[in-house]
């Protein structure tokens, strides 16, 4: 039997590679909003981080979250982020 694909995605913040089930879902919703998606099903344009508070706060320095949904995000919007990120851990 044929082995699946293992789907593959880099962290915003470290830039490395891991399995898509290991990171967390950044989304922008079509229309604007960007939040964290811990289901990985919400509609929109995604990107893909750690479970770990400081690659956030690596991406959050290089502005790579800005560049990846090619807008800018408030500071707010980061500190919820930090704070989901907090939780789930």
């Amino acid at each position: 039997m044929k082995q699946r694909k293992i789907p593959m995605r880099k962290c915003l913040g470290c830039g490395e590679s891991f399995e898509k089930r290991e990171l967390v879902r950044i989304v922008r919703s079509p229309e604007g909003e960007i939040s964290l998606d811990l289901t990985g099903k919400k509609a929109g344009r995604g990107a893909y981080i750690c479970k770990k508070a400081s690659c956030l706060k690596k991406a959050r320095k290089a502005k790579r979250i800005e560049n990846a949904f090619e807008c800018s995000v408030p500071e707010e919007v980061y500190d919820e982020m930090e704070r989901e990120l907090e939780l789930e851990q």
